[in-house]
């Protein structure tokens, strides 16, 4: 069975605890999918008023992170979690940590996206074709990242992890596209590096995403698969067995 189930404890409150951190981390989860689809859209479209609603939504990702994470600092002292219930009290941790990360970068996005309307520079949509499919591509690995969390499932968890590979080759295209555009037309220098930068902030949240599919394998197998190979992380989720 590779799934874990919670609500096994003589405690009811202690069950709906754990419920509830878990429950959390998923409305953050989609809250910041919906900053990073917004924030894409922002860059898209050169919108500036959808950016500036990006940046005024971050205090809400921020202040969640720290609601979260405050309510598994008074479960550890309260319950003295172990074994099962420890590992979701600190993979909780490690992912909300991740979240408020990628929250950032959509605000990084947002901020590209302000830039390129003050500027006035709409010209640009004609070099978001590939980025618009990369940041499709990394929200939907984020969102399979968090779908596999909540479902404790370490063999989805290895399949979005193995999606950054493609999402590290698209940002590598990306990047040899902008940079002979900026040798052909240096006037095109200032645009080029806002959009360059945009690709980065969306390969960083893949790295993320990747990063909560370890923390699964870790909850649910005990094992942690940090700086392995995808070789190992497959055995692990195939044949590890947690405490």
């Amino acid at each position: 069975m590779s799934r874990i189930e919670i609500g096994q404890h003589i405690s009811q409150q202690f069950n709906s605890e754990l419920e509830d951190i878990r429950e959390r981390v998923l409305a953050m989860g989609g809250l910041v999918e919906q900053q990073i689809g917004d924030a894409l859209r922002a860059l898209v479209e050169v919108d500036s008023q959808l950016a500036e609603v990006v940046l005024r939504g971050d205090y809400k990702v921020n202040a969640m992170e720290v609601a979260i994470d405050e309510e598994c600092t008074h479960i550890i002292a309260r319950r003295q979690p172990a074994a099962t219930d420890l590992r979701l009290v600190v993979a909780v941790i490690k992912t909300i940590t991740d979240l408020e990360r990628m929250g950032d970068e959509a605000e990084r996005i947002a901020r590209m996206a302000l830039r390129l309307a003050e500027a006035g520079n709409g010209g640009a949509r004609k070099h978001f074709t590939q980025i618009e499919y990369m940041g499709e591509s990394v929200r939907k690995m984020m969102h399979d990242a968090l779908d596999a969390f909540a479902r404790t499932d370490p063999e989805a968890a290895v399949a979005v992890w193995r999606e950054d590979q493609r999402i590290d080759e698209e940002y590598e295209a990306i990047m040899r596209q902008l940079i002979t555009f900026m040798m052909e037309d240096p006037r095109s220098i200032p645009v080029a590096l806002d959009v360059m930068w945009s690709a980065r902030a969306l390969e960083r949240i893949g790295d993320r995403a990747r990063n909560i599919c370890e923390y699964v394998i870790y909850l649910v197998r005990g094992k942690d698969v940090r700086h392995t190979s995808l070789e190992q992380m497959e055995k692990e989720a195939r044949e590890g067995r947690g405490a």
